[in-house]
C-alpha cells in the first residue's frame, strides 16, 4: 500500500537518535515527511556509542581467544614450541588497543548513521529535547540558547542508562558500569561482575575469554534468569570448565574501592576481593524531566512510557519506541517499534508489534538465541505443544570445529506441526536462529524446515534434523 498523501508532509520531531529514533527517521523521510531528530550525545544513541556496538566488538576479540583455546584439538600450534603445555602461552590481549578499536568503530558507526539521515533529508540537531505540549518540543543545546520546534507528531526514543546502587557507586577507576568499562587499559586481574542477567553474563564471558579471573555474583539459582534452563546450564558448565566462578543465590550489598582493588560485601556477610568490579544491575529509562506527564503521557511505576502495539502513548500525537518503553530491551525491537510508529502515523500498512515473534540473542560463549514459545510453555501444556532437542555434539560440522557444547531445540504445535519457537545454543547462534524465526513469523510447519535443503556438513543441518524428527504423519 502507498502512503496517504495528506499525511506525507507532516512535521515529525524525534527525540533520541538511537535505533528506534534513527530507523523511524529513515522510514519517515523516505515516505515524504519533514523529519527532525534531536539527539544529545550522538546518532545511534547508547546502542551504538556505549552498549551494543562496543560490547559486541569486545566480545569478538574474546571469541578469537576462545577459538584459539581449541587450536590444539584441531592440530594447530601457537609459537615455536610444539610441545608447549600452555595452549595460549604466546597469545596476549592488548586491552587498550581493543578498547581504542571498539570506540573508534562506535564513533564511525555514529557518523555513518548521521550522514545517512542527512542524505535523505533528515534534519539532525544536537541538544536535549523536552516536550512542552503535544505540538512543541524545546531543544536545549549545550552551548546555545534553547529554541522551539513545532511538530504535528512527536516520537520519543530516549533509551536508558545504567542503574546504580547507593552502596556501590561506579568511580571509573576500580568500579565500573557498562558505559565506563571501556576506560580500562589492561585486563583486570580479578574481575567481579555483579548481576547475572544478559549484560553481566556477556561481560563475564568476554573478560574470561580475554584472560581475566572472573567471579560472577548471581542473586538467582542460575545465571540468565528467565532464559531457557537447559541453555543456562550449558553456559554454567562452560563457565566452570573455563575457570569462571559463579556465586549463585548471592546478593551484593556494597562495593568499595580499597585503593589497590575492590571489596564486595554480600548480604550474608561474606566479603569477596578482586582487582575491579563491573556493576550490571539493570537500567533506568531516560524519561525524567522530558515533560512527558505534563503532555499527557502515562508512565509506569518504573518510569517507562506506556505504549500499545503500534507505539502510541496515552497522549494523541505522541509515540514512543525503544528501551524507554520497557517492552523488550533490544535494538531490533526499538527499531521495529520506530518503523511501526511511522507506518501508523503516515497511514502506511501497519503490522502491530508481536513480541512472541522477536528473535533475541545473548552474546556469551557459547551464544544463546531464542524465539517464540519456551520450554516452560511446552511443559505447561504438553497436549498443545511438543518439542525436540538435539545436541550439537552429534553434528558432523561441529565435530570438525571441535564444538562440544550446545544444542538446537524446536517447539511445534501438536497435530499441525506449526513451528512455534526454538532455542539455539552454540557458535553463531545469532545467525542459526534466523530460519526458526522465519518459520515462527510465517507460520511454517516442521516439514517446511525439514524439506528445505541444508548444506552438508553444516551446523544448520541440526535444525533440519530436529524438524524432521517432529514430522507429522498424515
Amino acid at each position: 500500500m502507498t502512503v496517504q498523501r495528506e499525511f506525507a508532509d507532516q512535521k515529525l520531531v524525534i527525540i533520541g537518535g538511537g535505533p528506534g529514533g534513527y530507523e523511524a527517521a529513515l522510514v519517515a523521510a523516505s515516505l515524504g515527511a519533514d523529519v527532525t531528530v534531536v539527539e544529545e550525545q550522538g546518532m545511534g544513541g547508547a546502542a551504538v556509542l556505549t552498549d551494543v556496538v562496543p560490547s559486541k566488538t569486545l566480545i569478538a576479540s574474546a571469541d578469537t581467544m576462545n577459538r584459539f583455546a581449541s587450536a590444539r584439538d584441531l592440530g594447530v600450534h601457537v609459537g615455536d614450541d610444539l610441545d608447549a603445555t600452555e595452549e595460549l602461552n604466546n597469545l596476549r590481549v592488548d586491552l587498550d588497543k581493543v578498547n581504542v578499536r571498539l570506540l573508534r568503530l562506535a564513533a564511525t558507526q555514529s557518523r555513518d548513521i548521521k550522514r545517512g539521515l542527512e542524505r535523505v533529508g533528515v534534519r539532525v540537531v544536537q541538544g536535549r529535547g523536552r516536550i512542552v505540549d503535544r505540538h512543541t518540543v524545546v531543544v536545549e543545546p549545550s552551548d546555545d540558547e534553547p529554541y522551539e520546534l513545532r511538530a504535528d507528531v512527536v516520537l520519543v526514543s530516549v533509551g536508558a542508562h545504567p542503574r546504580e546502587l547507593e552502596t556501590a557507586k561506579p568511580d571509573g577507576e576500580r568500579i565500573f558500569n557498562w558505559k565506563q568499562i571501556y576506560q580500562l587499559t589492561e585486563i583486570p586481574e580479578k574481575l567481579i561482575v555483579v548481576g547475572s542477567g544478559v549484560t553481566g553474563a556477556e561481560f563475564a564471558s568476554a573478560y574470561n575469554g580475554l584472560g581475566s579471573d572472573v567471579t560472577l555474583i548471581s542473586s538467582r539459582e542460575q545465571v540468565l534468569p528467565g532464559s531457557d534452563k537447559d541453555a543456562a546450564q550449558v553456559l554454567e558448565n562452560v563457565f566452570e570448565r573455563r575457570g569462571l566462578r559463579v556465586l549463585s543465590r548471592s546478593r551484593a550489598d556494597a562495593v568499595e574501592n580499597t585503593g589497590d582493588g575492590v571489596r564486595v560485601t554480600l548480604s550474608d556477610g561474606r566479603k569477596i576481593r578482586g582487582s575491579h568490579c563491573l556493576l550490571a544491575v539493570g537500567s533506568i529509562p531516560n524519561t525524567a524531566d522530558l515533560g512527558l506527564e505534563g503532555a499527557g503521557v502515562a508512565l509506569t511505576d518504573s518510569g517507562h512510557i506506556r505504549v500499545d502495539t503500534v507505539s502510541r502513548t496515552t497522549a494523541p500525537g505522541i509515540y514512543a519506541a525503544g528501551d524507554c518503553t520497557g517492552v523488550m530491551p533490544l535494538a531490533s525491537v526499538a527499531a521495529m517499534q520506530g518503523r511501526i510508529a511511522i507506518a501508523h502515523i503516515l497511514g502506511d500498512t501497519v503490522h502491530p508489534l508481536r513480541t512472541d515473534e522477536v528473535a533475541s540473542n545473548i552474546f556469551t560463549s557459547p551464544e544463546i538465541a531464542s524465539v517464540g514459545i519456551t520450554q516452560q510453555d511446552v511443559e505447561d501444556d504438553p497436549a498443545m505443544f511438543v518439542g525436540m532437542s538435539m545436541n550439537l555434539a552429534t553434528n558432523p560440522r561441529a565435530k570438525m570445529m571441535a564444538v562440544d557444547d550446545g544444542f538446537v531445540k524446536i517447539f511445534a504445535r501438536r497435530g499441525s506441526g506449526t513451528v512455534m519457537g526454538g532455542v539455539v545454543v552454540g557458535p553463531r547462534a545469532s545467525e542459526l536462529i534466523f530460519p526458526i524465526a522465519l518459520a515462527v513469523t510465517h507460520r511454517l510447519g516442521v516439514d517446511d524446515l525439514s524439506d528445505t535443503f541444508a548444506v552438508y556438513p553444516s551446523l544448520s543441518g541440526t535444525i533440519a534434523e530436529a524438524a524432521r524428527r517432529l514430522h507429522v504423519h498424515r
